[in-house]
């Protein structure tokens, strides 16, 4: 073992450096044996990156010391690239790569991996290592060679001419021999996670290892840290100054959700009610008493752990302290043991008199919502989210409204036989004419509401009027909730050309895919944003359903949502019979999952760190205060992090976010959340503990938040740049001593490139102009509202392969009800069966594909048919039959989405014969697609990139600059 490696191997622990043999073709085994010393102490992914040659790639070679031919260069320059003749041509990459050759031809059914090497051993789990191997050109005989070598005759010795009349066999350059099964994969990390954490020892908070992931069923024990459900950091260990942090280019950020939902196996957040006098804080900064902080002077003084100001402790509160200066009552005080707890409010912290929330459905009645049943599907959404499985929230009110170019008010009071409707046909003075009875209680007024929702479609039916009044209705929404909070749920399906905020046609063909498409980003005018303001300052939150058949501008009406803390949902070209049940699973989501109105956040750190940016659907008047007009179960707040001085190492970092907020049954309360983290003076140690889910949620919320200021093929450069800069960094400072052929991957961080290629060809900020405008808005509306777990769901889809399942997979546990699944597929066409059948899951819908040879008892026993053109394709569930086989399709399908949900909406893909294949093919983030390169490809890119940035410069060639 080399010194260097030495030191490598000395810095990780064991279980750091697992060792796999590396693919070497037979016939230079002992060619490489004597070529390169063994590898040890770096675990091997695969070294059969064979004759790539990434160290000398045409127009990648540093110029000669003293040169002075590139000093003004300012960035890299690729020679042009030739495709090498009966290769597919590559389809493109991310901005400042070349293209990478692959045999692989995603998109086509049983696609071979002609000259990849078949995947030998068990997964890899640790540190992943590339190495590009030599690999000999195969001969090619001569053409029409008039002496022919005899069968087994020895071959020409080096050097040796070619006979007499016989042609030189052309020199062909080796293509990539890599095989994308041994690539990592999020399957084999889940997986792996899951049997760590998801058996019957729970996680317990206090632990100092790496948080379990987002996407793993787990149960956790609050120990004095908060649950990783409601905050996660992108590296579990900080570093102690902001020089040791940029040196390892990962980011620094916290994602609060602080309204998660908790397991039902795990304890509920404790209520504390410290009377008038309020919760224990810290007289400087203000920080709740926690379990962190310290007692001394024998328990009359507490410690701060954010700011270290030492704090009388009330009378009231005074307990001893046993031998180890802990207080005796700390087992009894849940704020002094648990990491997260909820304190009643005090009227300090109440600016008007508490109410229950009240929700405002909004429909819009124009001729085209009408006419492709968005009427009718939305009533019949509301009815079945206000009367169906666990309903609203506690102590929830409701009223309906519906608009067209007049508003539209109903008096639902129980004291009725049926609704009354009155219309207010001045818009640009609008008003609320009703009373009492306009929101009440939805089950007080069932009799009223049901009739109700189930006439309008009819009441509607000959409607001409195409003009909806979105604006106005913000107005009136306003007016009605002004003092008491509560949500606005608006359904609208055209551009809002009339009345109050009416807009203008405003795309244009011409700037997209240009540096002005960002212009389309903006808002067009200020009305909706004044207005979102407005409804932030009386605790009125927006969600907005979106229906468009053209463009309707969801960068203004977007404002709405964005600003008060809402959602944004999307269903183009809106059809019942597919888009129906997904319109009614997230009606019913977003309105019966817990909700809390008037909240504020603020996030405090110790000291020598300081929240930088926030980022989020939310409103700040100040740099410090996080308003939200409406909080959920689903809204997470990104959070960025820098430093203000050096932290010491001796000391863990702290870091607490206080949610003030409203329930949704009218009391006012405070959750805070606790987080303690070691500081450390190495870098190994923060790529050790670093969260490459969290990290990726986070980046995310910063380039959509950038987009609305930089072209989108700058963020795209940025985004591949850093992830550069952080595996570059990686191998400077942890791996200096591996060889330089040698791409090593991080243990956290070897799924990067992969999630990294996936957000770039999100439709959200990938190139190409055949992203409509509102769909590219809705998607970064996505990013910016999107959880952890719900943004892993949304990159990487689940393939679960139907046609081959075991006696336990498809099946319910009876204790948990979690469907047991079988072991997935990676996301790329090439590993599809054709002779079988797969369900894919992404970002809440599902596809069901059937290969074009798969056999027809296996139709027969799934759907119910024989033969693949006898399926319905316009069938949006899986139908119900009496086989085994097709009750476990039904359980894998109901397993793949969240489980609020309750509805299923199933799109038929058959292979080679629906055009929604292409849908399907664009999900499959390890292929070539969306105007972007194959995970193989972008790896192989990725290397050389690194090996320009690890190559000494000359003394005049300077290094190069990525921002």
């Amino acid at each position: 073992m080399s010194p260097p490696q030495q030191q490598h191997a000395q810095q990780y622990p064991q279980q750091y450096h697992q060792q796999r043999p590396p693919y070497v073709p037979q016939q230079h085994q002992q060619q490489q044996q004597q070529m390169q010393p063994p590898t040890q102490g770096i675990s091997s992914l695969t070294q059969n990156m064979g004759g790539m040659n990434m160290g000398q790639q045409p127009g990648m070679q540093s110029p000669p010391p003293g040169s002075h031919s590139h000093k003004q260069r300012t960035r890299r320059a690729y020679a042009p690239f030739n495709p090498e003749v009966g290769d597919a041509p590559s389809q493109g990459g991310p901005a400042g790569f070349p293209p990478v050759n692959n045999p692989q031809m995603p998109g086509f059914p049983g696609a071979g991996q002609q000259g990849y090497p078949s995947p030998a051993g068990p997964p890899i789990t640790g540190p992943q290592t590339f190495v590009p191997g030599a690999q000999a050109p195969t001969p090619t005989p001569g053409l029409a060679a008039p002496y022919a070598r005899s069968p087994g005759a020895a071959p020409l010795p080096a050097g040796t001419g070619q006979p007499m009349g016989q042609q030189p066999a052309p020199y062909e350059p080796q293509k990539p021999r890599i095989d994308p099964n041994q690539m990592p994969s999020p399957i084999t990390v889940h997986t792996h996670d899951q049997e760590n954490y998801g058996s019957a020892q729970p996680y317990s908070t206090a632990q100092r290892l790496n948080a379990p992931l987002a996407c793993t069923e787990f149960t956790a024990v609050d120990d004095g840290n908060s649950n990783p459900r409601f905050m996660r950091m992108t590296m579990g260990n900080v570093p102690h100054t902001e020089e040791l942090l940029k040196a390892s280019h990962l980011p620094l950020g916290i994602i609060v959700q602080p309204l998660a939902e908790l397991a039902p196996s795990e304890e509920p957040v404790k209520l504390i009610d410290f009377g008038e006098e309020g919760p224990i804080r810290c007289l400087r900064c203000k920080t709740y008493i926690n379990p962190h902080m310290v007692f001394i002077n024998g328990g009359k003084t507490f410690v701060c752990n954010m700011c270290r100001h030492e704090n009388d402790v009330p009378d009231d509160y005074f307990c001893n302290l046993d031998m180890a200066g802990k207080r005796l009552d700390s087992e009894m005080r849940p704020e002094l043991r648990n990491g997260t707890v909820e304190f009643v409010a005090t009227k300090d912290f109440i600016a008007r008199q508490p109410a229950p929330a009240s929700f405002v459905f909004a429909i819009d009645v124009t001729w085209n919502a009408v006419q492709c049943g968005m009427v009718a599907y939305a009533a019949a959404a509301i009815k079945d989210a206000l009367y169906s499985g666990s309903g609203l929230p506690a102590g929830v009110r409701v009223g309906i409204i519906t608009y067209d170019r007049s508003a539209h008010f109903y008096s639902l009071s129980s004291s009725l036989d049926q609704a009354q409707m009155m219309v207010v046909p001045d818009i640009q003075d609008m008003f609320v004419p009703i009373n009492e009875g306009f929101v009440v209680d939805p089950t007080e007024a069932r009799h009223i509401i049901e009739p109700l929702l189930d006439a309008l479609p009819t009441m509607f039916a000959n409607n001409r009027t195409a003009e909806p009044v979105l604006g106005a209705v913000v107005q009136a929404a306003h007016e009605a909730l002004r003092g008491r909070g509560g949500k606005l749920i608006a359904f609208q399906t055209a551009l809002p050309t009339f009345g109050p905020g009416s807009l203008k046609q405003r795309d244009d063909a011409k700037l997209h895919n240009t540096d002005k498409e960002r212009t389309l980003y903006e808002p067009q005018d200020a009305f909706y944003r004044d207005w979102a303001i407005k409804l932030v300052e009386d605790g009125i939150s927006c969600s907005l359903y979106l229906f468009p058949s053209a463009y309707v501008d969801a960068a203004t009406l977007s404002q709405l949502s964005t600003v008060t803390g809402g959602e944004l949902y999307s269903y183009p070209a809106f059809e019942g019979g597919r888009d129906g049940r997904r319109l009614m699973a997230d009606v019913r989501a977003d309105v019966q999952r817990a909700y809390g109105g008037s909240a504020v956040l603020r996030i405090r750190t110790s000291d020598g760190l300081r929240v930088d940016e926030h980022y989020g659907n939310l409103y700040m008047r100040n740099h410090v205060d996080v308003e939200l007009a409406g909080v959920t179960s689903d809204s997470a707040i990104g959070a960025l992090l820098q430093y203000d001085g050096k932290l010491d190492e001796k000391q863990d970092a702290y870091f607490q976010a206080a949610l003030l907020y409203t329930t949704s049954d009218g009391q006012r309360r405070i959750r805070v959340h606790n987080l303690a983290a070691p500081c450390t003076t190495l870098i190994g140690n923060m790529f050790r503990s670093s969260e490459v889910d969290t990290s990726l949620n986070l980046i995310a919320k910063m380039a959509m938040s950038e987009a609305l200021t930089s072209p989108l093929k700058g963020i795209r450069e940025k985004l591949t740049d850093r992830c550069v800069q952080i595996l570059s960094a990686y191998r400077r400072n942890c791996a200096s001593g591996s060889a330089p052929g040698q791409l090593i991957l991080p243990e956290a961080y070897k799924l990067s490139p992969l999630y990294n290629l996936a957000l770039l060809k999100s439709p959200a900020i990938r190139g190409g102009a055949d992203v409509p405008i509102d769909q590219r808005i809705y998607h970064m509306c996505l990013m910016r509202q999107f959880s952890v777990r719900k943004t892993m769901d949304y990159f990487y889809p689940t393939i679960a392969p139907l046609h081959m399942l075991a006696e336990g997979e498809g099946v319910a546990d009876e204790v948990t009800g979690v469907v047991a699944l079988p072991k997935l597929v990676r996301a790329s066409y090439s590993l599809l069966d054709p002779a079988g059948m797969y369900m894919l899951a992404s970002g809440g819908s599902l596809m069901l594909w059937f290969g074009r040879q798969v056999s027809p008892s296996l139709l027969q026993a799934a759907v119910g048919v024989s033969a693949l053109e006898q399926i319905d394709t316009k069938m949006h569930s899986v139908p119900e039959g009496p086989t085994e086989l097709n009750q476990k399709i039904r359980a894998i399908a109901g397993g793949l989405v969240p489980t609020r949900a309750g509805y299923v909406n199933v799109q038929i893909v058959r292979q080679g014969m629906d055009q929604a294949e292409v849908q399907f093919a664009s999900l499959l983030v390890e292929d070539r697609n969306n105007d972007n390169m194959t995970y193989v490809d972008f790896v192989c890119a990725i290397h050389r990139q690194i090996q320009v940035e690890a190559r000494p410069k000359g003394p005049s060639e300077p290094k190069w600059s990525y921002h």
